[in-house]
């Protein structure tokens, strides 16, 4: 196809002072071809192209046709994120301590330990987002401009507004432009507007500002399936409705879910860590005690509170977990997006390719009466197979009768008119010489004259022509899109039909269409209702196929709010109708992430599946961010996790797995708030009341190091079905009431302990030590099996890591103080009764951890109530 010709006078007419001001923006397409030449100074006797000065110009004024690369920190810079954490600081500061004052090999493992987590979490890291770049698709390689008069291949970055683009069949839309000229040209659009079929593109004014609704313009991304069409660059890179969608890339992410609760949980490690070590310091000073030995013991004190394993035990368990979604095909390109998944309360999603396969199948084929039956789609699939444009329609038509076109011979044909909105063949086969005429209802029926009855015809007339086109409302009401079958006997010599001899057509009925939801899409959705977690979707398209497709998958909804009723709501409207609404179409980019924002503001946990353009800053927003491997590359590089297999069962996978993950943590962090929270308390009240130290330092940090060795085991532990059943929180307040019961009751043994040691058994210093260092290992590394689970822990048994982990370590303190190296740590064997009374000490701690386990695991009110939000 060839522009009309018209004077090349503006070719390099622009200057660097015109130039100043920035191209046109927003709704373009309203505006006009005159407009847009005079705004782009281009001038409408310019459309034979630019020259080569003026497009340097433009290339210097408006930058290449790319989006901004991502932020992306090396190595070191995420080394030192984690490192600046409260929870890592309180490590380096307990190792560095414990070399200065002495202890070289227990601060040499505590920072060891450290080093270890930050190295295999900033090492996963960085494969999984190596990984995700190399799935990453490129948009447009090259792009045919028209430059001095004549159309040359220019690669996609030197694309400039006030260029004339000239696009075929399998080209991707490299700019944002107003369409020219154009011939049977249609373009998917689906990654940017979640509309599945092609859309028709031709020159001619358009007054709505709806993208959707922009027939005479073409966006960057989309791909061209028919036909070509000439068009003027109007907007480029950042300009772009793909560069405002990308540009989230560049912006710095909020911390997620998980990075704000670690670093929570690490700022009340180190408020009472503080606390505990400034008031034994303090007290000791104060009643005479030597300042060194004080500062030591406070020091050990310091470490004992400290979880230095927890960053180890949350790296390994995530990064157990990513191996287990790798399994399962998911790539996990940040490590605590496993947690943040298992904590999600709501999952927005797109509709097509997600919940969708992005496939139009044929759904139904109606004669006139509204019958089902075959034969309107078996002669559209023989026009299709014969004479067709290879469109998803005529693609779906064949998919459906594979066998339709060979009884067949095609006689002669009439290409799709996109005027007339109509195309024909002429076919000789079972039934003689037969004209097929396929296309748009409206098109289709005013040629009709009569109507298929049977096996013979009625006649047709004004009434069944409305009657008709009522059923297409009602077919567009259940998301289908239709198109018309008509037909008559051929008489006279065969040759390609014209225009005139589409007249006198017998209506043969209706082929309806749908983009249908996966197989698997209604079993995950209703998996993920059970799981707690509420779906949302968040299209593009037009509500009424939104609102069909969310009662096929099992969202019983009746309302579909719709981008311009979204855009009408104030933040605090939209927060109030997001919680209630659950299906919104035709949404602009940015009003995706702003329902991701009103859902967060009413305390939700936000995850958004996405595979298009228009999903990028949903998934940026989103807590969450999911895309798939067919994605584009923005919602890939916007995404958290992708999903190597487009299927919501996989999200629900993965949503069980970031649960029992989040388990095995929050045991650890028990652990700590029932045992080590409990002895160093013990400890600190001991050290001001006994008139020798309870425990010394060395034999405080070997404590600390047989128990951190005991836990290693947590992160390949079984985690019961009913932990994964509901969305998982860090909750400080459970943690604080968990602590503030277990912790108590453990000290409560502990002085019951103390109190036998001294009174009953007449225990001297050495033999008091070494006794309360065999309780303490024995009823910390313990009480792992009956904290582990909420049920009994004889039913519900530990893994057998685990389980190994925790007696081998139980065992080797358990025999510390009755080998040649006990005295090395101040040990001295106690007695047989001594031992005895010990033993019956733990296991009445235990039954008594067992009896108060529930109320104390039980969340707060106020956290009760916030499960209940979706």
């Amino acid at each position: 196809m060839e522009m009309t010709a018209v004077p090349a006078r503006a070719r390099d007419i622009a200057t660097p002072t015109e130039l100043s001001s920035p191209g046109p923006s927003g709704a373009f397409w309203v505006r006009g071809l005159e407009t847009l030449c005079a705004e782009l100074r281009c001038g409408l006797d310019g459309l034979d192209g630019l020259g080569a000065v003026d497009a340097a110009r433009r290339l210097e004024r408006y930058g290449p046709n790319s989006d901004a690369g991502t932020r992306a920190g090396g190595a070191l810079q995420a080394v030192l994120r984690r490192l600046l954490e409260p929870l890592a600081l309180i490590l380096i500061a307990a190792g560095l301590v414990s070399v200065v004052t002495g202890d070289v090999v227990g601060g040499v493992i505590i920072v060891a330990i450290l080093g270890l987590s930050i190295g295999l979490d900033t090492v996963q890291e960085g494969h999984a987002t190596r990984a995700a770049e190399a799935l990453r698709h490129t948009v447009a390689l090259k792009a045919e401009v028209r430059r001095d008069g004549s159309f040359v291949t220019v690669p996609v970055e030197q694309v400039v507004p006030g260029d004339i683009l000239r696009m075929r069949a399998g080209d991707i839309v490299p700019a944002d432009a107003l369409v020219i000229d154009g011939d049977a040209f249609t373009v998917a659009e689906a990654a940017l507007t979640g509309e599945p079929y092609p859309v028709e593109k031709r020159a001619g004014p358009v007054t709505s500002p709806e993208p959707a609704e922009a027939s005479n313009a073409v966006f960057r991304g989309a791909v061209v399936r028919t036909g070509k069409a000439t068009a003027l660059v109007v907007a480029t890179g950042p300009a772009t409705m793909f560069g405002a969608a990308a540009s989230v890339l560049a912006e710095a992410r909020a911390s997620s879910p998980f990075q704000r609760d670690l670093h929570a949980f690490g700022l009340m490690v180190a408020r009472l860590t503080l606390a505990l070590v400034l008031s034994v310091l303090a007290a000791r000073v104060v009643l005479g005690r030597p300042v060194l030995d004080s500062l030591l013991f406070a020091v050990a004190l310091a470490v004992g509170l400290t979880p230095e394993l927890l960053p180890m035990v949350t790296t390994v368990t995530l990064s157990r977990g990513a191996l287990r979604l790798a399994a399962r095909k998911v790539i996990v390109k940040r490590l605590a997006a496993i947690h943040d998944l298992g904590a999600m309360t709501v999952l927005c999603t797109d509709k097509t390719g997600t919940l969708t396969s992005a496939e139009i199948a044929l759904g139904r084929s109606l004669d006139p009466a509204g019958r089902e039956d075959a034969r309107p789609s078996r002669l559209a699939a023989v026009a299709a197979d014969l004479g067709g444009d290879r469109s998803s329609l005529d693609a779906a038509l064949v998919d459906h009768h594979p066998n339709a076109g060979r009884a067949w011979v095609l006689a002669g044909q009439r290409a799709f008119d996109y005027g007339r909105r109509t195309g024909s063949v002429l076919a000789q086969g079972p039934e003689g010489p037969l004209l097929i005429l396929k296309g748009a209802p409206e098109a289709v029926l005013a040629l009709c004259t009569a109507r298929r009855a049977g096996e013979g015809t009625e006649p047709m007339g004004p009434e069944e022509r409305g009657a008709a086109l009522g059923q297409v409302r009602s077919l567009a009401e259940e998301g289908l899109r239709t198109i018309a079958v008509a037909s008559r006997p051929w008489s006279g010599p065969m040759r390609p039909p014209g225009t005139a001899d589409e007249a006198d057509l017998v209506f043969e009925g209706f082929c309806a269409f749908a983009d249908p939801p996966k197989p698997t899409a209604a079993a995950a959705v209703t998996r993920l209702a059970r799981a707690g977690v509420r779906l949302k979707i968040l299209s593009g398209d037009d509500p009424v196929v939104v609102r069909r497709l969310a009662s096929l998958v099992g969202l019983h909804t009746t309302t579909v709010l719709s981008g311009s009723e979204v855009a009408a709501l104030s933040d605090a409207a939209l927060a109030v109708q997001a919680r209630k609404v659950d299906a919104f179409g035709r949404l602009t980019p940015d009003q995706k992430a702003r329902i991701v924002r009103a859902l967060q503001a009413r305390g939700a946990i936000v995850g958004f599946l996405g595979d298009g353009i228009n999903d990028a800053p949903g998934l940026a927003q989103a807590d969450i961010g999911l895309s798939v491997e067919g994605a584009t590359g923005v919602a890939q590089a916007a995404a958290d996790m992708i999903l190597l297999a487009s299927d919501l069962a996989v999200v629900a996978d993965g949503v069980e797995e970031g649960r029992r993950t989040f388990t095995n943590i929050l045991k650890y962090i028990r652990m700590g708030a029932s045992s080590n929270f409990g002895n160093m308390l013990s400890m600190a009240v001991a050290s001001v009341t006994l008139p020798f130290l309870p425990m010394l330092p060395t034999q405080i940090l070997l404590n600390n190091l047989l128990y951190d060795l005991s836990e290693v085991g947590i992160p390949f532990d079984h985690v019961a079905p009913s932990a994964t059943a509901r969305p998982q929180i860090w909750d400080m307040a459970a943690i604080l009431r968990f602590a503030g019961v277990m912790g108590p009751l453990s000290s409560l043994f502990d002085l019951l302990t103390f109190g036998a040691l001294l009174f009953l058994f007449g225990a001297s210093a050495e033999e008091f030590r070494t006794a309360w260092f065999l309780e303490s290992m024995a009823t910390q590394i313990l009480v792992i099996f009956v904290i582990r689970t909420s049920g009994r822990p004889w039913r519900d048994r530990p893994s057998a890591a685990l389980a190994c982990s925790s007696l081998a370590a139980l065992a080797a303190a358990l025999a510390l103080p009755f080998t040649p190296a006990g005295p090395w740590f101040g040990f001295q064997a106690p007695p047989l009764p001594t031992l005895l009374g010990i033993a019956l000490i733990t296991l009445a701690y235990l039954a008594a951890v067992e009896t108060v386990k529930p109320w104390a695991a039980r969340p707060p009110h106020r956290a009760r109530h916030r499960r209940a939000e979706p």
